[in-house]
């Protein structure tokens, strides 16, 4: 009988409740839920684009500056985060949604930087191992029915040597603020299938990932995030 080496049993079980008290407590729901809520809103996101990039876009542009060599962009949404990477940066997008990534070339089409979207779900990348220099997503984890495997994912599509960074958004350090999103969170959840009072941290921690850098802003509930392979 093969020997069971205890020290990855073990390993494997903490891994295991990390992912189940990050999962603990929210809504369930599936990748064809989120593609439904985006082809729902596809038209709204494009439009509303501008305002996003006001309010994140100097987080972003701090974030992804200087994001070298191919870069994937997961849930790349309406390609928002390519006009805030280098230009001699190579930019791969994946959305689950078809109805985002026509807008996102229809904005990225006119650009001379080598663009690729692809229709893809971020927990099963069709790309093989340590494919993409730097990974890079935003405001998406709190989307994904599974973060920790998406999170995982983007790991595994990761150099060994690059880099994984990531801009979300979650529950505000200020007590009222963070009582209000809890408050509504069950309903911003049904609307948007987006959980807007997670703990961005917390979630990175429960993956194979391993966080170099963080640091908040907008009452905490703007978290950047550098990370590696794990």
């Amino acid at each position: 009988m093969a020997k069971t080496d205890g020290g990855d049993d073990e390993a494997s079980t903490v891994a295991d409740t990390k992912r189940a008290s990050v999962l603990a407590g929210q809504q369930p729901h599936t990748i064809a839920d989120v593609k439904e809520t985006y082809r729902e809103q596809a038209t709204t996101m494009a439009r509303m684009d501008w305002l996003n990039r006001a309010f994140s876009g100097r987080y972003r542009r701090a974030l992804f500056g200087d994001a070298t060599g191919r870069v994937l962009d997961v849930a790349c949404g309406v390609g928002t985060n390519a006009q805030y990477l280098g230009h001699d940066a190579e930019y791969v997008g994946i959305d689950i949604s078809g109805a985002v990534l026509t807008a996102a070339r229809q904005r990225l089409d006119d650009t001379p930087r080598e663009t690729t979207l692809y229709e893809m779900d971020a927990q099963e990348l069709d790309f093989p191992d340590d494919s993409f220099d730097t990974v890079i997503s935003s405001l998406s984890t709190c989307t994904f029915p599974d973060p920790v495997a998406a999170l995982s994912e983007m790991g595994r599509v990761c150099a060994p040597d690059g880099r994984i960074l990531l801009l979300e958004h979650g529950r505000s350090s200020v007590g009222p603020i963070a009582w209000l999103q809890d408050w509504r969170a069950d309903a911003h959840f049904e609307k948007h299938n987006c959980r807007w009072n997670q703990e961005p941290l917390a979630v990175v921690a429960a993956s194979p990932l391993r966080i170099s850098e963080s640091s908040s802003a907008f009452l905490g509930m703007i978290t950047a995030i550098e990370a590696c392979p794990g």
